[in-house]
């Protein structure tokens, strides 16, 4: 079984692999988290932007595995930019989810999603706002962990110097193809983990349709990379076959990492 953890800068721990539940219909949520559940994943990663935030905390409710065995995390959406906004949200996640408290929540995006790449405001001060919401959930109990999410090198570096509580995670697309060095850097120097969207490469590639990587080499490949680099990664699925696949993958590379 891979049941390996890692720590984040407020001590709690993570597990490294987990399920990403981006396009999963909320009437399909709850089956898909049962299903990972039963075959060991104990990560499961939703946001308000996904609107299946109610199907996986039934899922979460109903796996049969202990909630302070399992760690949940959710988003504020993009577009919470204020105080009100980000706090009103944090509470609608819990109430969704039926749960009294996340293992994280991250902000979703530096900029709204219609502005991405497509504006040069950075939302400092919204980002700001936002993060004070989490830190008084935080403080609060309601959530275990507080982090960040698409924040580039200098938005994450900007953020970490102003904040009172330092973000633990920075979830960016992460993969063989796309190994982000100076995110990378800048992480390690605030203690940010770095956790991998997209660990597939399915953000920009698709590493199934790659000569190099046919057969089940290629997950080899990419379970000894995420190892390697020590991320949180959150495979994407509702294909049990898939999901037993990958853990099964990850769970050998660990194995043969350990042996030679």
């Amino acid at each position: 079984m891979y049941n390996k953890n890692l720590t984040l800068n407020n001590g709690v721990k993570i597990p490294q692999l987990g399920l990403g539940t981006w396009f999963i219909d909320d009437s399909k949520a709850a089956d898909a988290v049962k299903d990972a559940a039963k075959l060991g994943y104990r990560h499961f990663d939703t946001a308000q932007a996904y609107g299946n935030e109610r199907g996986v905390g039934e899922g979460i409710r109903t796996c049969g595995v202990p909630r302070e065995e399992l760690f949940v995390v959710s988003k504020v959406a993009a577009e919470h930019k204020t105080y009100e906004e980000a706090k009103a949200g944090i509470d609608e996640t819990l109430k969704k989810m039926g749960l009294d408290y996340l293992d994280m929540m991250i902000i979703h995006s530096p900029q709204p999603w219609v502005e991405v790449n497509q504006s040069d405001n950075r939302y400092k001060e919204g980002n700001r706002q936002a993060w004070r919401a989490l830190e008084e959930a935080y403080n609060e109990g309601k959530l275990k962990a507080i982090g960040v999410s698409n924040f580039y090198p200098n938005i994450l570096t900007n953020f970490c110097e102003v904040v009172k509580v330092k973000p633990v995670v920075n979830q960016v697309e992460l993969h063989p193809y796309y190994t982000q060095e100076k995110a990378l850097e800048t992480m390690k120097y605030y203690n940010v983990i770095p956790e991998a969207w997209a660990p597939l490469g399915g953000g920009r590639y698709n590493p199934f349709e790659d000569e190099m990587l046919k057969m089940n080499i290629k997950n080899l490949f990419f379970s000894t990379w995420i190892l390697k680099t020590l991320t949180t990664c959150l495979p994407l699925s509702i294909l049990y076959m898939f999901l037993f696949e990958i853990y099964m993958f990850m769970s050998v590379t660990d194995y043969l990492n350990k042996k030679i």
